[in-house]
């Protein structure tokens, strides 16, 4: 890739109007340029306008596949529909002119040469999703300026008004792209400490000039587990018995303590059935480890709020409220001048990090959001943001798309329980809606997402396609289980309910066949979920000791 200048491009030469280059990608026909179509406007933070990426396109630098035979045809096709796949999961975001990839805070204790570096330079490279296509554009400095970082997650900016004071306010959920996939097939943290489903929550408040940010984190029980889909409603984590767990617990909490300073860890899972094991040896390897700078606070979300015991949640809230307070949060005067630094992390999780962990997420920027708007003037003294209609039904409504937005991108659907978020009361048609969400979850989390672990993959690098190397694993035989045992259930329950609609001369003749072929079928049934795993959609491109 060259720069060159506009009268050296061929009046003959096909030109469009794009928004943004996204990167390039090789895969089985040669390369291919991937392109921003479309964008939408989200708002601008800080004064810098921020964009939503809505369209995309691939362009193929080889005008035609006609070298390639019919199964790298085949093969080129799949994998152009993961990487299209990819592109159109909601919730990518760029900005031409600001970092999006760090917090308010990282971006006050920079340097003047980290302030000279251009974006792609200085990126946290945790959140740039696009970093695996940007790779040729990397290597060629003369280029950075036509690039940007795309980040992946959630993004509103919102302008209130409080007591005649016009604000700004903002969320930003930074998705991780280390250990990213979905949410069965990524559990847990990998050998570098990097957890699954790892997605960095900052709000941020202006007024008049002052800016204010508080930071939360949420990401899987960091050791290792897994949690692989069997066709079963609810899969039985496995804690890993082959590797140190200590390690890589280690390595995780040692990055958060160096990025965030103390680590208050909210685990929110249950603490009986089948996740009271990992609630156990979470609260052991942290009494293991031994670090002062980590704090361990296990709270039954479902046994305490069971029954629609929503106020209970209070509960936690109070037991965290001094450590809150004395974490803080970042200010700056309208100066530029630091009057306060945010001194650690809450880092929320239960089982998928999703549902449960965004309910607590949203309560507790709630707090630090009531004491910012106080010091800033907004909030008179004794004032609750509760009491500020417009506002709260805003700030509810902002954070529950926040929670349909990482759900739909790591579980395939909104997220449950919003209508808790988004009212502040558990409704009747919420769980309805849970439950619709539920059933769409485990179709899902079966039968599709072993395509969407692979589009991931392919996009973030973590499979690299070689066009010198013919074979390529996405065909993958199925054995002869995959399709004998659904056929011959099938068959058996058919023929039970056709027994049962066309009765035999006798009671006991149409008893026997109705027997036969209800045994036939629940063996059958007995037996796919016996051999589930060989029925789910599993991943085909990354080599397995990832998965398990």
């Amino acid at each position: 890739m060259t720069l060159t200048v506009r009268q050296d491009v061929p009046a003959s030469a096909e030109t469009r109007p794009i928004c943004g280059l996204m990167g390039t990608m090789r895969l089985v026909a040669g390369m291919y340029l991937v392109v921003i179509t479309k964008k939408r406007k989200v708002g601008d933070l800080l004064g810098h306008a921020v964009w939503k990426a809505l369209d995309f396109d691939v362009i193929s630098y080889k005008k035609t596949i006609l070298h390639l035979t019919d199964n790298q045809m085949q093969d080129n096709k799949t994998f152009l529909s993961m990487i299209n796949s990819m592109l159109h999961t909601d919730g990518f975001y760029f900005a031409t002119d600001y970092d999006l990839t760090h917090t308010l805070q990282r971006l006050a204790n920079t340097s003047p040469e980290f302030q000279e570096m251009s974006l792609l330079e200085r990126a946290d490279q945790r959140f740039v999703w696009n970093g695996h296509l940007l790779r040729e554009f990397i290597a060629q400095p003369e280029l950075h300026m036509f690039v940007f970082p795309v980040v992946h997650g959630f993004i509103t900016v919102k302008s209130s008004c409080i007591n005649g004071k016009v604000f700004e306010w903002s969320v930003i959920s930074r998705r991780s792209c280390f250990r990213a996939g979905v949410r069965y097939y990524v559990r847990g943290i990998d050998s570098e400490g990097h957890a699954a489903n790892y997605v960095e929550t900052e709000q941020i408040v202006q007024y008049n000039g002052a800016k204010a940010s508080f930071v939360q984190t949420r990401g899987s029980i960091p050791f290792y587990w897994s949690q692989r889909p069997n066709l079963r409603y609810k899969p039985k984590p496995q804690i890993s018995k082959t590797v140190n767990h200590l390690d890589g617990f280690q390595r995780h909490f040692d990055s958060q303590i160096i990025l965030y300073g103390r680590q208050v860890t909210l685990n929110l899972i249950n603490q009986k059935g089948s996740e009271k094991p990992l609630e156990l040896a979470f609260d052991k390897m942290v009494t293991n480890l031994g670090n002062g700078m980590i704090r361990y606070i296990a709270f039954d979300f479902h046994k305490e709020c069971s029954h629609m015991r929503w106020h209970r949640l209070q509960i936690l809230l109070d037991t965290v409220a001094e450590m809150q307070d004395d974490f803080g949060y970042f200010l700056v005067d309208a100066d530029g001048k630091v009057l306060l630094n945010q001194e650690g992390t809450f880092r929320s999780n239960c089982m998928d990090c999703l549902d449960r962990t965004n309910v607590i997420q949203s309560l507790l920027a709630r707090r630090s959001l009531q004491s910012q708007l106080q010091r800033m003037g907004v909030l008179h003294i004794g004032q609750r943001i509760e009491e500020q209609t417009d506002f709260e039904k805003m700030y509810k409504n902002a954070w529950a798309d926040n929670a349909d937005a990482c759900a739909k991108q790591y579980a395939g659907t909104g997220a449950l329980k919003t209508d808790f978020t988004r009212t502040g009361k558990r409704t009747h048609w919420g769980l309805l809606m849970d439950g619709w969400n539920s059933m769409i979850r485990y179709y899902k989390n079966n039968f599709s997402d072993g395509f969407r672990q692979d589009s991931i993959d392919l996009f973030l690098g973590n499979y690299v396609v070689d066009e010198a190397d013919w074979t390529t694993p996405l065909r993958d035989p199925k054995d002869w289980k995959f399709l004998t045992l659904p056929i011959i259930m099938v068959v058996a329950f058919s023929m039970c309910i056709i027994c049962l609609l066309m009765a035999g001369d006798t009671w006991t003749e149409t008893l026997a066949y109705v027997l036969f072929w209800g045994t036939a079928s629940a063996v059958t049934g007995g037996l796919i979920l016996f051999y589930g795993r060989d029925f789910v959609d599993a991943p085909k491109l990354v080599q397995k000791e990832k998965l398990d």
